[in-house]
């Protein structure tokens, strides 16, 4: 079974920092690109942050500057370092990727991570 764990949510003050972590399993080999998104009260999910397994990194104009995408092929572990954190940027945080399990790709969600910024 293919699945995505992200951790390391959790409250803090704005201009503080974060660290995400995204744990890919049961895939048979290291997706090509993952991406983080995020969903705040009320409002529909929205795209954060991609990064392909080459380390192209695409960003959110909103978070340009002070999120950093980064990943670990060999680990299947993708990251998400937030800086500058700012009130607007609560919300769940999701990772996503196609995972292979040896017969198909599955389009994969996370559980989501709470982020929570504090004004």
């Amino acid at each position: 079974q293919v699945q995505l764990v992200e951790s390391g949510g959790g409250l803090v003050q704005a201009g503080g920092s974060l660290r995400l972590s995204c744990a890919a399993s049961g895939t048979i080999f290291s997706p090509n690109a993952m991406g983080w998104y995020r969903q705040a009260p009320g409002k529909q999910r929205e795209f954060v942050a991609t990064i392909t397994s080459g380390g192209r990194k695409d960003y959110a104009d909103s978070v340009k500057g002070r999120f950093t995408i980064s990943r670990e092929n060999a680990k299947n572990t993708m990251y998400l370092q937030m800086n500058s954190l700012k009130p607007e940027d609560t919300a769940v945080y999701y990772c996503n990727a196609d995972l292979f399990d040896g017969s198909r790709y599955y389009d994969t969600w996370g559980q989501g991570t709470q982020v929570t910024v504090s004004s």
